[in-house]
């Protein structure tokens, strides 16, 4: 292994400076430079003795000539590059004074949101993407088994009406008859919101109601293409860097992965914890959700180890 790799990783900052009509501002790294040609948010290295609001202010000062203010904390991104590991820092800039310029003779576009996956970059930044783009909270429904369908319908219903963006409905034990009927009712109770249905293990019943599909990790392990439609959400939980690489390698959109903590789901397991979290962010760039003993409050501290958000069963089914 690399001695670079085994080294602290380089904190790096980036500005993502958005105008008012709500476009965002990408650079193009120029020749000469490491993955010259991609689009990447304008930002760099912290020096000796920085924080990142400073390190900000300074880059963005010396790249495109403007002042900047505060900016709101939006994703720190750990990622393993071939010779080095870095910590990618992005923030939320929305005022800043001049005109902005390519000081360094870099190109800069100004890109419309759902524009951005059009534009090739660097595995750090794309993570920065995704949490632009997608919700921040995913819902993993319990077993219906002791409770009746009404009442495991009510929950779902709550966590539509709560802005759950991403809810994976997984029945464990339920007949398939009572199953089906549940995927079914629960996709007409989400119809007329924007929140996204992946049902866990069953492609076949994915594809009937055309909504994404969750594969647990041994269906993903056996999986060696992505073989879904592109239009559909196609995820998987992960617990190790192998998995995450094979996830990456069919085309899943984005991983569930931990436990994070100990929780009643697992009892004994003691959870890999933040720091675990990190190592395994470092090799994917995929929107990672963080699960295991998690809720809304742990959203900012997942969002500082590089996840895209929080899944949980107890947290956002009510109680």
């Amino acid at each position: 292994m690399s001695e670079n790799l085994l080294s602290p990783p380089l904190h790096v900052v980036a500005g993502v400076l958005c105008d008012a009509q709500g476009r965002v501002l990408l650079a193009q790294r120029s020749q000469g430079r490491d993955m010259a040609g991609l689009w990447e948010f304008p930002g760099g290295k912290l020096e000796p003795g920085e924080n990142a609001a400073s390190a900000l202010q300074r880059e963005l000062r010396e790249e495109l000539g403007v002042e900047i203010g505060s900016g709101e904390f939006l994703i720190a991104v750990p990622q393993a590059m071939p010779h080095k590991r870095i910590v990618l820092e992005a923030h939320c800039i929305k005022q800043w004074q001049g005109q902005i310029c390519g000081l360094e003779g870099q190109a800069f576009e100004w890109v419309w949101l759902e524009h951005l996956q059009q534009y090739p970059m660097p595995p750090a930044d794309r993570p920065i993407v995704a949490a632009l783009l997608q919700t921040e909270y995913c819902l993993v429904t319990p077993s219906p088994d002791a409770m009746r369908d009404s009442e495991w319908l009510a929950g779902v219903e709550a966590a539509v009406a709560a802005g759950v963006g991403r809810i994976q409905l997984r029945a464990p034990g339920c007949s398939p008859n009572r199953w089906r009927t549940l995927v079914a009712e629960s996709v007409a109770l989400a119809q007329s919101s924007d929140v996204q249905l992946s049902v866990n293990g069953e492609p076949a019943l994915a594809l009937q109601h055309h909504i994404g599909l969750h594969l647990p990790e041994k269906l993903l392990r056996a999986r060696m293409t992505r073989d879904f439609p592109d239009g559909l959400a196609l995820s998987a939980s992960c617990h190790d860097e192998y998995a995450l690489r094979h996830a990456e390698a069919i085309g899943c959109d984005y991983v569930v992965v931990g436990q994070i903590k100990p929780s009643p789901s697992h009892p004994g397991a003691p959870g890999i914890g933040w720091p675990g979290f990190s190592r395994l962010r470092e090799v994917t760039s995929l929107p990672m959700y963080a699960i295991g003993g998690l809720n809304r409050r742990d959203l900012i501290q997942a969002r500082r180890h590089g996840a895209q958000g929080i899944a949980a069963i107890r947290a956002f089914w009510p109680q």
